[in-house]
């Protein structure tokens, strides 16, 4: 069906034509919409610790384009010029439900795909300059008005201006440029030049989904299989033949050697789980509930009947994915293999954020999936609304 948060487009036509294609503009993708968030409200976020929160200045202390890292004190937003400044605060749906919702409008995408909800306050010209992420970014705009320039004619390598901290394209010319109004929003594909000046003050929503680098993927792989090596595995060649030249690493060798590394590191089940467990992992800044006493799965179905519904912790990674007759329920970082049975709970807790207890009372009678949900419950994977 069209949607309204992607312009009129079906997901079909939008996955097919834009998505790490082109960007998109969107006129009123959330029509009328109002931030659940004020300024003074994201800036008391920004001093609270274990919120991750930057501070941008594009003038002043001797220098152009400063950094500042939170938590912040009070008295540092007061110090602030009128201008040129911006406040960036990460994964403000970890923090304010109201914000984690606007993410059911993304559930025509992986949802481990998914990195976080990014809010930016903006004062007048405020910028973080011209740079280029590598990752999908739907940037809706909910205060005030933001104008944002493209340049896709910027190569993968273009120089950076001398800094530190920020990787601030040192050339820059726009190719396109909008201006961004309360409920529009803009699709940008990976690796496209952009460049957003605030026009007044403003606040900005970067929806932002993760694609894992290369390296990462293969060191997180390779260090998973070396953990697992016993050091008793070693290169071996019983059928050793008299070699023309003792100084040649001869063709049987290297075989021997490409044998050992298909057979430890090409493993494709082994792979697709580790994959689970590994796109699942919790994020570096990632906050739990403090330790709390478990309950028991008998005191955990109370509390959920009276509190009538379930949620998914913000800081929670989950996906599953189908081997043979089992279903793996990943949380992060953690496996759990299901039986068929089981495979519908994986669904529905990997596919949406609130669960109603009348879309979990079928679990609940049964004592394998009641223990589950107790125990991810206890871990602060799931959450009661009043908690």
């Amino acid at each position: 069906m069209p949607m309204q948060l992607l312009g009129g487009l079906t997901p079909h036509q939008f996955l097919r034509d834009y998505w790490q294609k082109q960007p998109l503009l969107i006129r009123q993708a959330v029509p009328g919409f109002v931030s659940p968030l004020t300024p003074d409200e994201l800036a008391g976020l920004a001093c609270e610790a274990g919120v991750e929160s930057r501070l941008v200045l594009e003038r002043g202390a001797g220098r152009p384009w400063q950094l500042e890292q939170g938590p912040f004190a009070e008295a540092r937003f007061a110090r602030l010029p009128e201008s040129h400044w911006t406040l960036l605060v990460q994964r403000v749906n970890q923090w304010v439900p109201e914000v984690a919702a606007l993410l059911d409008g993304f559930d025509f995408l992986p949802g481990w795909r998914l990195d976080d909800i990014m809010i930016s306050y903006a004062s007048d010209q405020g910028s973080v300059g011209p740079h280029t992420d590598q990752y999908d970014v739907f940037l809706l705009q909910g205060l005030g008005r933001r104008r944002w320039q493209i340049d896709s004619t910027v190569p993968a390598d273009a120089p950076l201006r001398d800094h530190p901290d920020l990787r601030i394209l040192r050339d820059f010319s726009a190719t396109e440029q909008w201006v961004l109004e309360p409920g529009d929003m803009l699709y940008l594909p990976p690796g496209l030049a952009h460049y957003g000046v605030s026009l007044g003050e403003g606040m900005t929503y970067s929806v932002g989904f993760r694609a894992p680098a290369h390296r990462d993927l293969l060191s997180g792989w390779v260090d998973d299989v070396i953990a697992l090596l016993p050091d008793t595995l070693r290169y071996a060649d019983p059928d050793l033949a008299m070699p023309a030249h003792p100084g040649e690493i001869d063709a049987a060798a290297l075989q021997r050697v490409r044998d050992i590394l298909h057979q430890r590191f090409v493993e494709d089940t082994r792979m697709d789980r580790w994959f689970g467990r590994f796109i699942t992992e919790p994020g570096a800044s990632a906050t739990f509930p403090l330790e709390k006493r478990a309950i028991s799965p008998t005191e955990f179905v109370a509390r959920l009947r009276n509190a009538g519904e379930l949620w998914r912790s913000e800081a929670s990674r989950l996906a599953f994915l189908r081997q043979a007759e089992t279903v793996l329920l990943y949380v992060d970082g953690d496996e759990y293999p299901l039986s068929p049975p089981q495979a519908d709970l994986a669904i529905l807790l990997c596919d949406t954020r609130r669960y109603p207890v009348t879309s979990l009372e079928p679990y609940l009678e049964e004592e394998t999936t009641r223990e589950l949900l107790a125990e991810l419950f206890n871990r602060g994977a799931l959450e009661l609304p009043d908690e």
